[in-house]
């Protein structure tokens, strides 16, 4: 059984990849797709590529109601993630960027467990509370859905719904804390500017949050910047909240209201099967009762191999240099290793810590062939309490979350 498990997951990647690898390895550009055989269209073609507003030409739109982006790894090779390479993961429609007044906006802060209701105007929130610079990490719960089988419905991400920026803010704690926090503080929701796609403004598209515990945590932030600029429009401009390590659905945008609850969160898109797994690993394509599945909170162990792109060709006497990036949840990234005989044997990789905690780290290594064919680079990364990424899926779940297995890349040496 895992013979075939791994025969199809090949396919899969060859075919997900077949496009690319077929332009580098016979030397034709893209763009030549009425050269192309029907079935390799229909495999490989089964997202498009068009522009978006402020976004790269080569990010991937799966969907465009809500807007759904992603980039291809190779995008991705610089140590932070540029807003324009920066995935895009909506649920509504997002406020039109020439109605928005920065200096109108507002935040207001209430709930249940908030000991005083306060509103703040953005430019108080930059006067009133000390500003900090992290670089965190946010992943969609629902990266690399399309290797699922049975598939899961959803928007099929390949890898590139990830992304390290430099997010400039103020600890939500601080803002909390000028609030109020009474002691029986659960959680805490969030609630947006963007509207449901019915255009229902009753009906709220998506409100999610997370645990007290992680809303006090000193890397969680109330962000108006990325990399020293406005936060881009398709990512919460001028407010987003960023929750590094977590589903990044917790990190809402367009901010303009947060809840301190004396209860889980039960806003859109807390119930299950939303952002939730089964409790207890179940067979693929198993029916799992909604009151079987956990909310996701710390995201599993990761990494991605951002350069060269799939399907290089080098020289049997030249090495291959290979870098990336690892990331894990609520943990730190312990080791990093690279395999070319399908995980037979693994080498380690150079692994530079993160800049802070939450942020991913760097890998790189050079790779020596044995001899000439069609091999694979496969990546693992192993975190600090001593798990490592599966070589094969994870875990089966109804919604397609949480595939953290190796990423590869195909390579030919002639």
């Amino acid at each position: 059984m895992i013979k075939n498990i791994v025969k199809n997951s090949r396919r899969r990647f060859l075919r997900n990849g077949g496009i690319t690898t077929l332009s580098l390895l016979v030397g034709f550009d893209l763009f030549v797709t009425d050269k192309l055989p029907k079935n390799i269209l229909a495999n490989s073609l089964e997202k498009t590529t068009f522009g978006l507003p402020g976004k790269h030409p080569e990010m991937t739109v799966l969907n465009d109601r809500p807007i759904n982006a992603e980039a291809p790894p190779h995008l991705l090779d610089e140590p932070l993630t540029s807003g324009d390479r920066f995935f895009v993961r909506n649920n509504g429609i997002p406020p039109a960027k020439d109605t928005i007044d920065t200096n109108k906006w507002t935040l207001t802060i209430e709930g249940e467990s908030a000991i005083n209701s306060k509103t703040y105007t953005l430019q108080e929130l930059k006067n009133k509370f000390k500003q900090y610079t992290y670089q965190l990490t946010l992943e969609c719960g629902g990266n690399g859905r399309k290797e699922f089988n049975p598939p899961a419905k959803g928007n099929q991400w390949s890898n590139g719904a990830v992304g390290c920026a430099a997010w400039t803010g103020v600890r939500l704690k601080d803002v909390l804390a000028d609030v109020g926090i009474k002691s029986n503080a659960v959680y805490i929701g969030y609630y947006g500017k963007d509207t449901h796609l019915s255009g229902d403004l009753n009906k709220v598209p998506i409100s999610r949050g997370v645990p007290i515990k992680k809303a006090l945590e000193e890397e969680s932030l109330i962000a108006w910047a990325m990399n020293g600029e406005d936060l881009p429009h398709l990512n919460g401009y001028p407010l987003r909240l960023v929750f590094g390590g977590y589903p990044a659905s917790c990190s809402g945008k367009w901010l303009t209201k947060i809840v301190i609850r004396n209860k889980v969160h039960d806003g859109a898109k807390m119930a299950a099967p939303s952002y939730r797994v089964p409790c207890k690993t179940v067979p693929p394509g198993a029916k799992v009762a909604k009151e079987n599945m956990c909310i996701i909170e710390s995201m599993p162990i990761k990494s991605l191999i951002t350069y060269p792109k799939t399907g290089a060709t080098i020289q049997l006497d030249q090495e291959l240099p290979i870098r990336g990036h690892a990331w894990t949840g609520d943990l730190e990234v312990d080791q990093m290793h690279y395999s070319i005989d399908f995980g037979s044997t693994w080498q380690k990789c150079a692994l530079t810590p993160p800049a802070n905690r939450l942020a991913w780290s760097h890998f790189s290594a050079s790779i020596k062939f044995p001899e000439t064919g069609y091999f694979e680079v496969w990546a693992k990364a192993t975190d600090t309490a001593g798990k490592a990424q599966p070589m094969i899926l994870p875990g089966w779940n109804p919604k397609g979350y949480l595939n953290n297995a190796c990423h590869r890349i195909a390579i030919k040496v002639v």
